[in-house]
């Protein structure tokens, strides 16, 4: 028997299915059929979602995934969604190429060296000393030749105290004289030669690790106004390169050997992007068979504490090692600090 209401609301149904299709402009699946994309845009006619596939070019194509999917109640990003990896610090350059200082490149022009006093002179601080305690053959060192970047002492009335070491040779005390300064907080400068770097590679890592300045003392601790200009460079920058390729540190603190320099040698160096430091104390520490003895060891760096006062002493020494201490405390005392700059 026919049904005429049953036949009107089956026409009417196809009649919104086929209308439906026609909105959508795709000729892909229905939106939650099989096929459809795992991707939702937004009907703006009437704000329904329903799956479609977008390309790159924000054309509409066909899906052809097999998998259902659940159609989503939110509109997708309109950019991809990217990460960003947090940043790596780079790593310092350990290539000595990328990072060396070459002669010629401090000064502003070239310099001629054979225009330039190659006299030797053999450095000592004096015993004559001005009304803070300085000696005076330090500060006319300054005075003499600081237009090559060399000094003797800090130029300052603050009382500050630079503790250096001449790393010729290990006699076994370095270790004891870290001990100590790190115990007291106080950082030094040690001046290293070639064959130490080689021999001691611990004891020169753990002054770096511990905070402490690593300077130049030559490669073979030869008399650098003896050497011809290849040579002097050479006793310098092979050292340099030893040590940067060997310990990732730049030096550029430079003790001449013997405390030996002439005019000629001191521009060298300081066009190699070294600066050269001498001292205002030093005294007879340095022989092993016959060391100071402690009490007027100790009494005599106390009397000659001076502001700006660069002290040179040899890690070689026992007595160094027995007094490092006291002295430290001594300085404290009278209101010394101590630095590492020059």
């Amino acid at each position: 028997m026919f049904d005429f209401k049953r036949t009107v609301s089956f026409f009417a149904a196809m009649a919104v299915l086929s209308s439906l299709c026609g909105c959508m402009s795709l000729d892909g699946p229905l939106p939650g059929s099989e096929g459809s994309s795992s991707e939702t845009s937004a009907d703006y006619d009437s704000g329904t979602p329903f799956s479609v596939v977008t390309t790159d070019t924000g054309v509409l194509t066909e899906n052809t995934s097999a998998e259902p999917q659940i159609p989503q109640t939110e509109p997708p990003l309109t950019e991809p969604v990217t990460t960003t990896e947090p940043a790596i610090s780079a790593e310092p350059p350990t290539a000595v190429s990328d990072v060396i200082v070459e002669l010629g490149t401090v000064s502003t022009e070239a310099r001629d060296y054979s225009s330039l006093d190659s006299e030797s002179h053999g450095y000592g601080q004096g015993v004559h000393f001005d009304d803070l305690n300085r000696p005076r053959g330090a500060v006319e060192f300054n005075s003499g030749y600081s237009e090559y970047n060399a000094t003797a002492i800090n130029m300052t009335e603050e009382k500050v105290i630079n503790l250096t070491f001449d790393q010729g040779y290990e006699n076994g005390f370095t270790g004891k004289i870290l001990d100590t300064l790190k115990e007291k907080g106080v950082k030094a400068t040690f001046f290293v030669v070639g064959d130490y770097a080689e021999r001691e590679p611990e004891l020169v890592r753990r002054m770096i690790d511990e905070g402490h300045t690593v300077g130049s003392h030559s490669v073979n601790h030869y008399s650098m106004p003896e050497l011809s200009e290849e040579e002097a460079v050479s006793e310098i920058m092979d050292l340099h390169r030893y040590v940067l390729e060997n310990f990732g540190i730049q030096m550029n603190l430079f003790r001449p050997p013997k405390g030996e320099y002439s005019e000629r040698s001191l521009a060298i160096t300081s066009d190699l992007g070294y600066k050269t430091v001498l001292w205002s104390f030093a005294y007879a520490d340095w022989d092993t068979d016959d060391q100071p003895d402690p009490d007027t060891a100790l009494q005599k760096l106390i009397d000659r504490a001076h502001p700006g006062a660069i002290y040179l002493l040899h890690s070689v020494s026992e007595t160094n090692a027995m007094i490092l201490g006291d002295f430290i405390d001594a300085m404290l005392a009278e209101g010394y600090t101590f630095g590492c700059s020059f």
